[in-house]
């Protein structure tokens, strides 16, 4: 089974990794780490993740996933990625995406009238691309599976494996990676974190959006 993970600039280290951790202990997975262009690619604050594949080189994949970053904007201006999109959805038993990966698939066209979330902030924007836009953790909609921010992502792919390999299965790979989250605060969504909180990460990520 072979699972391609999207890589740009400015991806979000995190979307990626903690899909990886989880879907890379499926049976027989084997992980490609795919962009445009093969090698580093600068992630959010300055972590490289390793593309060893081009666009061209994996055609069907069985699971691609998208992660978000502040380099979604740029990767889904490239007419190359969105047309790999287009072309791996065709055949892939699941496409999914973490985060603003979301905007991503949703620029290739590929929400069209699917139900689907991404970061709290994002949710608008992925509305106009004709997705059913809702506030979830994650959501599995036909053969596309897209999570809320970040940690979601973690959340999504356990739920993505028991689909592909069973919930015995699922609830092993979470146990072998410890995955019991016990925060030492509420402020994990705007509902819990208060109107001072929300206000600072509206205003951090409306100036990171902007590229200031």
């Amino acid at each position: 089974m072979q699972i391609a993970f999207l890589l740009f600039d400015d991806v979000n280290a995190l979307d990626a990794v903690g899909a990886y951790e989880v879907l890379s202990n499926l049976p027989r997975a084997e992980v490609v780490w795919v962009a445009a262009e093969r090698g580093p690619k600068r992630a959010v604050r300055g972590l490289n993740l390793i593309a060893t594949h081009v666009l061209g080189e994996v055609p069907r994949p069985d699971v691609v996933v998208v992660p978000g970053g502040f380099g979604e904007r740029a990767a889904g201006q490239d007419p190359a990625v969105l047309s790999w999109l287009r072309q791996v959805h065709e055949t892939a038993s699941w496409t999914v995406s973490v985060c603003t990966g979301a905007l991503l698939l949703g620029r290739a066209g590929l929400l069209q009238g699917k139900r689907a979330t991404t970061y709290w902030l994002a949710l608008p924007e992925l509305a106009s691309y004709g997705a059913e836009a809702v506030s979830e953790r994650w959501v599995i909609d036909g053969r596309i599976c897209t999570s809320a921010g970040v940690s979601a992502g973690i959340d999504m792919s356990l739920a993505l494996a028991a689909r592909i390999a069973g919930e015995t299965v699922a609830q092993a790979v979470q146990l072998g990676i410890e995955y019991d989250p016990r925060p030492p605060f509420s402020a994990g969504s705007p509902a819990g974190a208060g109107p001072e909180i929300v206000s600072l990460v509206r205003a951090r990520y409306a100036a990171r959006r902007a590229g200031l």
